[in-house]
């Protein structure tokens, strides 16, 4: 076996191994606190509740590992039993070697993919959210979300990928530079054009009704100085039970959203400090933050595409002809190899990322304590969320540290009464 194949197949392994590790540490984490409520909880969840909650952490863990190892297993035979160069060979006699050709290779190997994953994304809407109450979405309205995505996909990443690919005809050996460019560009029109075009696609969009929670968010809004021309809800209870708020879009088309279900489980005043929150997102300019890391990373993973594209062995070790070249035929498959293997690679740099994403976490509580003149609201507001999600009480540090985006509740309630 070529460096390159051994090097991905132990990457490929050892992030699946890993994963199995990681999740069975935490399985006995909270198996060992399952039998009564931790005492930092006491007189925030009660007894039956907290049980529900170790029950669908471990239902979900459960359900997690087959699909890992389902992903693992279906990605090693995909890169190392020629199917990639045999589909690719096949497509190329038939079609040719367009740009055209090309991006049709790759949108419908991606959407092949999520083909093979719509089992277990059924399974967990309807078989594991069922069970504990969560899932409210019918067949039709599952099926007709995908139907949709696919669609969307097609419609928007087949074009820009004929642009991708066109580039490297027309640029030549710096086509990596233009092509993350317009790769940046066209994420930045999606940022405006998703809240008025594309989110409600899914969902339906409402203005928040007149009233004291409406005067109360807006004026929110001016005290806070975030620009904002609309408080809209969304109809989450119409796929799920769990609940969320944020904001998006830019310029005239930036909008605050709220879940009913959200609504429907917090007073006012956990509203509003939970609204401060992700204002606090704006104001700490977390946002443009992120957006620019992403946009770094982008040209990061074009250029890595571009020198992958060079190296006749690399193609060799998955069974690929290295075409030398600036042409979409010479590239398509670096491109494609480089997309099955990314997520591989970054699992390892996740607890980082994660470590990142808290500190804007606590920074935006810090932000919603400093503007609600108090923190009660904001922990009261986080202690129903995480009752009524049935989240994860008592994770593992370094599982958590693998997965979550978010501190836990302990960590936030600490960090605020700290503050406060």
């Amino acid at each position: 076996m070529q460096p390159f194949a051994f090097g991905a197949l132990i990457l490929v392994l050892a992030r699946a191994a890993s994963e199995l590790w990681l999740s069975r540490l935490n399985k006995s984490h909270v198996r060992a606190h399952a039998n009564e409520v931790p005492p930092a909880f006491r007189g925030i969840i009660d007894e039956a509740t907290y049980r529900r909650s170790v029950d669908y952490t471990l239902a979900k863990s459960r359900f997690g590992d087959t699909a890992n190892v389902f992903d693992s297993v279906v990605l090693i035979a995909v890169l190392f039993s020629g199917v990639l160069p045999w589909a690719f060979a096949r497509l190329s006699a038939n079609f040719g070697t367009s740009v055209w050709a090309m991006a049709a290779f790759l949108v419908v190997t991606a959407i092949a993919f999520g083909i093979l994953g719509l089992p277990f994304a059924w399974y967990g809407q309807f078989k594991l959210e069922d069970r504990f109450g969560f899932n409210t979405t019918t067949t039709k309205t599952w099926m007709l979300d995908r139907v949709k995505g696919f669609l969307l996909a097609v419609v928007l990443g087949y074009p820009l990928l004929v642009l991708v690919l066109k580039l490297i005809e027309w640029t030549g050996a710096n086509w990596w530079l233009s092509a993350a460019t317009i790769v940046v560009a066209f994420q930045l029109v999606l940022l405006f054009i998703a809240p008025a075009v594309i989110m409600p696609l899914f969902n339906k969009f409402t203005p928040l009704p007149e009233g004291a929670l409406r005067e109360r968010l807006f004026a929110l809004a001016q005290r806070t100085d975030f620009p904002t021309r609309s408080i809209d809800v969304m109809d989450g209870s119409k796929r799920s039970r769990h609940s969320n708020a944020f904001f998006t879009g830019f310029g005239r088309f930036r909008k605050i959203v709220l879940f009913d279900t959200l609504i429907a489980q917090l007073t006012e005043a956990e509203l509003e400090s939970v609204l401060a929150h992700e204002i606090g997102h704006y104001k700490k300019r977390h946002v443009l933050k992120l957006l620019a890391v992403s946009m770094a990373g982008v040209f990061v993973a074009f250029a890595a595409i571009a020198w992958l594209a060079r190296q006749q062995r690399f193609y060799h070790a998955f069974g690929f002809e290295h075409q030398p070249g600036f042409a979409a035929a010479s590239v398509v498959p670096a491109m494609l190899l480089f997309a099955l293997l990314a997520g591989t690679i970054s699992f390892w740099f996740s607890p980082l990322v994660h470590l990142w994403s808290r500190h804007f976490e606590y920074e935006a509580d810090a932000f919603a304590r400093a503007t609600m003149g108090e923190a009660r609201s904001l922990i009261q507001a986080l202690q129903k969320l995480t009752e009524k999600n049935l989240s994860n009480l008592t994770p593992h540090p370094l599982y958590s540290s693998f997965y979550y985006s978010h501190p836990t509740l302990l960590e936030r309630e600490r960090a605020l009464q700290a503050r406060a």
